[in-house]
């Protein structure tokens, strides 16, 4: 039986000396999916800040596997193997599709292995196979955003970390956006997925945590938050 990959405990961060979070604690098992909603601006994305190392913390500690990392680099923390795919698009945009999911792999752990994972992508984003010479700005924005998860599953990472993947995409892109990420739960791989809307990850996340001002105020199954309007009307808006 898998154990926890993810411990989050006691965990406060912020930024100029004025905490977002406070004192969440999280667990993710190994081979689930778990998804943060909530409102924006509440600390979803400074939640997934802190696990990769781009924000130091006030307070509380996060461990990966038997290792605490809340204390190393952020290059350290994916050489452990968490890799961090942000809102938005992130790619360089003058590089061809091969050239950005290459620097996926940039470190010496991740490059051994370059070419299987590369044609692993390529299997489960097979779009970005037949545009591998195009340069990244002349694509769409689902194909951009197909990028920049294939760019981080290049890292062979042992968690990964998606901000709202669905950000700015019309609905016909986003369901393919999440047909992939379904695919990814399906071959094993842990995530921990940041999203406004409850309603798209409900029947795909094994558990939600609906995050409000910084602290979690209702945890379960995708299922039982939907059977819940007074508390999506009260802190999602539908």
């Amino acid at each position: 039986m898998a154990g926890a990959l993810l411990k989050i405990d006691n965990v406060s961060a912020g930024y100029h000396g004025q905490d977002v979070l406070r004192g969440l604690s999280l667990t993710v098992e190994e081979g689930n999916l778990v998804a943060i909603v909530g409102p924006n601006g509440h600390g979803k994305t400074t939640l997934l800040r802190a696990i990769s190392g781009l924000l130091r913390l006030t307070g509380g500690s996060i461990q990966l596997g038997e290792r605490r990392i809340d204390r190393l680099r952020p290059d350290q923390i994916v050489a452990a193997g968490v890799v961090h795919v942000p809102q938005g698009d992130m790619l360089f945009p003058e590089m061809t599709v091969l050239e950005n999911l290459q620097m996926g792999a940039y470190l010496p752990s991740a490059s051994a292995g370059m070419a299987q994972r590369l044609e692993e992508v390529y299997t489960l984003l097979p779009k970005l196979k037949e545009r591998h010479h195009q340069v990244a700005s002349t694509l769409s924005g689902g194909e951009r955003r197909m990028v920049g998860i294939g760019r981080g599953l290049m890292a062979d990472a042992r968690l990964l970390l998606l901000d709202e993947p669905s950000l700015g995409l019309a609905p016909i892109i986003i369901d393919q956006i999440y047909e992939v990420i379904s695919a990814l739960r399906a071959s094993g791989r842990t995530i921990l997925l940041v999203e406004e809307s409850a309603a798209r990850v409900a029947d795909k996340a094994d558990r939600i945590h609906l995050l409000d001002h910084g602290e979690f105020v209702w945890s379960g199954a995708g299922p039982e938050l939907m059977a819940r309007p007074e508390i999506l009307a009260t802190y999602l808006g539908g």
